[in-house]
Order: structure tokens, then sequence, then C-alpha cells
């Protein structure tokens, strides 16, 4: 089974009766759990942003793997992230990943379905928050479960199908091929991960808020802050990071507090912001890339303040335009 959505359709997501039927005793489909935080989102139209034909999934110890979904019919939608409201706080501010089961074509001229509080009372009494053990439960967290084993081989056709369904153009994907290839596949034009020489790695604490504007440190002086493992204190500042030195961005929100995805536990982060706009899509690490992008987590050591004028106002999420034809 694949997903019938391309990027860039319309769809409708399901009523919250329709979703709590697709659901089993663990408020999953296929291993993927429908979490209480996208209840709200039952009813509304939204464009598809990609398909997700793979995705990272985190392990103990830091390590990633490349797998598929169970039946390959995920899509990521141009909708808010996840807030964490219903799991204690926790600021990662993930992208929902929506199963086909839950979502219909949106059709020109059609309504948004009308708010039905009881439908979603009766999805919200199927979802949980936290497992059996006690631990946080999530996308995130049972992305092992929700994935299946996916051969190299097929990695390279997922490629030219993120490009066959609109997901990702030629050139982004000829990139997402070739930087790996770069980094990995040749001895004449070595590469490696940004490495320091410290045992202690130092705290950096600027207090910074959403909405403050900052700029990032070079690669030099990204690179006194961290450890022979390229880690400031066990965070690691991925290739793909350093090729924003100098730039200047958005504080969006502080880290503060993250579900770690391995384990389920909460973890307490300090000095770590997020910064607007920048993504991690691993073409660092994976062939092709992942369609999660996950916010780049940034120590305030690797960041400088900049002054900027009072009053400058936080920007707010994107707003998703309707679609053609569509009813007010």
């Amino acid at each position: 089974m694949s997903s019938r959505f391309r990027s860039g359709n319309w769809v409708l997501v399901k009523s919250a009766r329709e979703i709590a039927q697709t659901l089993d005793a663990n408020g999953a489909l296929d291993g993927l759990p429908f979490m209480p935080e996208m209840v709200e989102l039952s009813g509304r139209r939204f464009r598809v942003a990609r398909r997700a034909e793979k995705t990272c999934v985190e392990y103990s110890g830091g390590s990633y793997k490349v797998r598929e979904f169970r039946n390959n019919d995920v899509v990521v939608l141009e909708t808010s992230r996840c807030a964490g409201t219903d799991h204690d706080g926790c600021q990662r501010a993930c992208t929902f990943f929506w199963k086909s089961a839950w979502l219909d074509e949106w059709m020109p001229g059609q309504s948004e379905a009308p708010s039905d509080a009881d439908g979603k009372d009766l999805l919200r009494s199927r979802l949980k928050a936290t497992s059996s053990s006690g631990r946080y439960y999530c996308q995130s967290t049972e992305l092992d479960k929700a994935t299946q084993f996916l051969p190299r081989s097929r990695v390279v056709l997922k490629c030219f199908s993120e490009v066959f369904s609109g997901s990702r153009t030629i050139f982004e994907m000829t990139r997402m091929v070739m930087v790996p290839l770069w980094k990995f596949g040749t001895s004449w034009v070595p590469r490696q991960g940004l490495r320091g020489k410290l045992t202690n790695t130092p705290v950096g604490n600027l207090g910074l808020q959403a909405g403050e504007l900052v700029s990032i440190r070079s690669e030099s002086e990204i690179a006194d802050t961290l450890d022979e493992r390229g880690c400031n204190r066990g965070l690691k500042c991925d290739l793909g990071m350093t090729q924003y030195g100098g730039g200047r961005y958005e504080v969006r929100n502080r880290l503060d507090r993250m579900i770690a995805e391995p384990t389920g536990e909460m973890r307490s982060m300090k000095g770590t912001v997020i910064l607007e706009g920048l993504h991690c899509i691993c073409w660092w690490n994976h062939l092709g890339g992942c369609p999660r992008q996950d916010y780049m987590y940034w120590r305030e050591i690797w960041l400088d303040r900049v002054s900027q004028p009072t009053g400058l106002s936080k920007k707010s999420e994107p707003q998703v335009q309707d679609p053609p034809g569509s009813a007010s």
C-alpha cells in the first residue's frame, strides 16, 4: 500500500469519530500513534507538504537508522507543529505524521467539518500520552514500532519516488544524494564533522527568549567549545549546522525540556534554543534526506545576541493559504 496523496494536494482531516475508529487499544494505527495534540486539527483542511517515503529513527547511543513506515502511507501536512501541551510541555516542536486513513481528498467548494466537541472527547479517550511503564508515548517514541527495515537498494528507489511525488525537486534530491556521498564516499575529498579538544566543555547561558535575534558563531569559535566527539555537554554540533555560521536568525523558543526519542524519558536542557527556519534534513548523514525536518538544537554558547530595535515582534507561524475555490 502507498499513500494516494502527492505534495501540493489539499486534504481534509477526517472527523474525530472517524479517526477514533481506525485506532487500536494504544490509540495507534500500524504502530503510529494519533497524538492528543492533533485532535483539534480534525475536520480541517490542509495542504500536503510531502510524502514520508522514509524517516530516520534515533536509537540509544545516538545512532540513527533510515526506515520505512509500515504500509508506506504517511504524509506530512502544512500544519503547526506539536506544542507538547499534552506531554508536560515538551519543547521539541516535532512534525506530525499523518496516515492516509486519517485523511480525505478535499474537493473544491467543500467546507471544513463543523466542530464536534463530543467526537473530540471520544477521540481523546482513545489516546494516551504515557505508556504502561510510565514513559512518555508519542509519534517520536514509537517510530521504531511504526516503521520497518528499509534495504539500501530501496533507499535509492525512495529518492526517485520523492521526486515523482513532488516531495522534492530534482535539484533538492541531487544535493541530498551527493552530500552524503561526498562525506563518506571519497578519499580524495576528506571531510569530517567539527571536532574540539576539550575534556570538560563549557556552559553558556544568554537567557535568550523567543523573538530575539542572534548570530551564529564561526566554525573555529564553535570548535573551541567542543570535545573530541564534536559535542558540547553531550549535544553534537552536526556537520550540517556549520554552514549557517555568521548568519542571523530569530529564536523560535527555548529548549529547556524534551522527550528523548529512544527512551521516552523527559530530559532537562540548559542553555539551548531552537532557531526559526533551521531544520535538520539529514542530508549530511542519510542518502536522500529525511522528511521530518526536526529543528536543530543550538547551544547558546554557539550564538551571540544581536541588538535590535525595541518592539520587534516575534514571527508568527506561517499561514497556510486557502485552496482555490474554498468555501469561507
